[in-house]
């Protein structure tokens, strides 16, 4: 089954997820999740450490397919810049071996995996476990990887959704 990398962009915390999945028949399976933690001061120290660890999970699972999710408009212009480079960053590195990059917004991660647009963290994390028959609970950015890189399986499976936002 090929390879997907799901990802969850921040400055501070990027989730990643690992699934392996295939269309007909329908199967996903569970790899690999966690979050990238940056600590640097300095912003463009934690922009390459993002990138680098992305770059490693290419090289180490060599996915066909990266799902990450869209930018959101934030209130504030600064935090949303901000998010949007670190989404530059992961989306630079996850396209080294040429991976076909796919972009969805939170609404339609959530609808996908919940089945209600606007549901909470905790509501992703639950799903999430049950539905990948998780041990226990993945952290909270991990949860959102995972959910952007369930909702692309779906996506590629169900094509009509694709209209859902």
């Amino acid at each position: 089954m090929p390879m997907l990398l799901g990802i969850d962009p921040g400055s501070r915390i990027t989730g990643y997820a690992v699934l392996e999945y295939q269309v007909m028949p329908f199967r996903i399976r569970y790899v690999n999740s966690g979050c990238i933690r940056t600590t640097d001061p300095l912003f463009s120290n934690r922009l390459q450490q993002i990138f680098r660890e992305i770059c490693l999970l290419v090289d180490q699972y060599d996915p066909r397919e990266v799902a990450i999710e869209q930018v959101f408009m934030a209130s504030n212009a600064a935090t949303a810049l901000k998010l949007g480079h670190a989404r530059g960053a992961a989306m630079v590195g996850a396209g080294k071996n040429s991976a076909e990059i796919f972009e969805y917004t939170a609404r339609q991660v959530k609808l996908a995996v919940v089945g209600y647009g606007a549901a909470e963290k905790q509501q992703m994390q639950i799903m999430m476990k049950h539905l990948l028959q998780l041990p226990t609970l993945p952290a909270v950015d991990a949860a959102d990887a995972l959910g952007v890189a369930w909702c692309h399986a779906h996506h590629q499976r169900h094509p009509l959704m694709r209209s859902l936002k």
